[in-house]
């Protein structure tokens, strides 16, 4: 009877403290990454849009609403990436919430129905990583300061290893001929990574929206590419390359292949996490290059 009794009390104790384990709820995967990285086991971390999902026109389901309000803390990108999250926070002023872009500088979107607004794909430099890192580790210690110093050995474990990659990816892309450096992509999501490592950017559309591969776009960037001489193309994952292959056969230069910019991929892709990601995508543009 005694076991029986323990047995019981374990077990609503047991209850009691996954209770008490707090939800951060990040709004796509990337971010969903980079703060489990930070939260250790301490924190239950889940994405709002899944893997392989377009992140900018996505549309939020009941149970996505309902996960959100049960959180405790929303974590999202900002500069206008989730163009749904406003109206998806509506009525959850009760969830504290986070923007990762804070304190990136931003550059803006010169063109598109978006222009002049900041260009929101921050993440895609080590750099700039650093900064959601930062952003993230103050969320998570604002929001469970029992566990602050395993939140804080984590973001400056993980800070040193992108720290790392930033110097790996310097050295990787610098071999690329200062004539060449000329980034040909479906989405302008590149212009950081272009400002960080000195490439000049070209695309078919500013940042996806109803508009992608008009004849008009197409029409451009091959008179681009032609006068630029640019060797290779490519395009990102979670966008039809249909109309950026046009191009690239009508200038004579290589498609590269597929990047990876709004979503990671399941656990069994090639870019299941954010270090991945960037590593993964710098060695498509070495090899685009021919300079393996």
């Amino acid at each position: 009877m005694t076991i029986l009794i323990l047995s019981a009390s374990m077990l609503i104790a047991g209850t009691a403290l996954a209770k008490e384990r707090k939800t951060v709820v990040a709004s796509f995967t990337i971010v969903a990454d980079m703060a489990r990285q930070v939260a250790g086991d301490e924190l239950d971390v889940i994405s709002i849009v899944p893997a392989g999902a377009e992140i900018h026109e996505y549309a939020p389901t009941p149970r996505d609403i309902l996960k959100a309000r049960q959180a405790d803390l929303l974590l999202y990108n900002g500069m206008g990436l989730e163009r749904w999250f406003q109206r998806f926070y509506e009525g959850m002023d009760d969830v504290p919430a986070a923007v990762l872009t804070e304190g990136v500088e931003p550059i803006g979107l010169g063109e598109g129905p978006y222009q002049g607004r900041p260009n929101p794909h921050a993440w895609m430099t080590p750099v700039n990583g650093l900064i959601y890192v930062e952003n993230i580790r103050q969320a998570l210690v604002s929001l469970d300061p029992d566990h602050a110093d395993t939140y804080n050995r984590n973001a400056r474990a993980y800070s040193e290893r992108l720290e790392h990659m930033d110097r790996e990816l310097r050295a990787a892309l610098a071999h690329i001929p200062d004539k060449q450096r000329v980034l040909a992509t479906c989405e302008g999501a590149f212009s950081y990574l272009a400002r960080e490592y000195s490439f000049r950017e070209r695309y078919l559309w500013a940042v996806n929206a109803e508009q992608e591969g008009t004849p008009q776009q197409v029409r451009r960037l091959i008179d681009d590419l032609n006068a630029d001489r640019v060797p290779v193309t490519f395009c990102e994952s979670t966008v039809n390359d249909r109309a950026m292959k046009q191009v690239t056969s009508e200038t004579g230069a290589r498609y590269g292949g597929t990047l990876y910019v709004d979503s990671l991929t399941r656990a069994e892709g090639p870019v299941p996490d954010y270090e991945t990601l960037l590593r993964y995508n710098a060695e498509q543009i070495k090899k685009g290059f021919d300079l393996e």
